[in-house]
């Protein structure tokens, strides 16, 4: 593994963590239950706001967190490159 990748994964892990937090500003949860508590809070988000099938909006919001730990990968690793000047 290279220290792209190791960028990518560290950018991933503080921007989900980031994103968890914001999501759960104000709740008294505990951090041990933000994961789950961030997934089903999206998941009621985008079945209240439009009027499609549980089952859609599980899968929606399941696929917008794994399309943001991608997105904040790629931002890490393009962040590192920008650093060092590779590519």
């Amino acid at each position: 593994m290279n220290n792209r990748k190791r960028a990518g994964i560290i950018a991933a892990l503080i921007g989900l963590a980031g994103f968890m937090a914001m999501f759960n500003a104000g709740s008294p949860t505990s951090i041990v239950d933000w994961p789950v508590e961030t997934y089903m809070g999206m998941a009621f988000t985008i079945g209240w706001l439009s009027s499609m099938p549980n089952w859609l909006a599980y899968v929606l919001a399941a696929l917008v967190l794994i399309l943001m730990i991608v997105g904040f990968y790629r931002f890490g690793g393009w962040i590192y490159s920008l650093v060092t000047h590779k590519r």
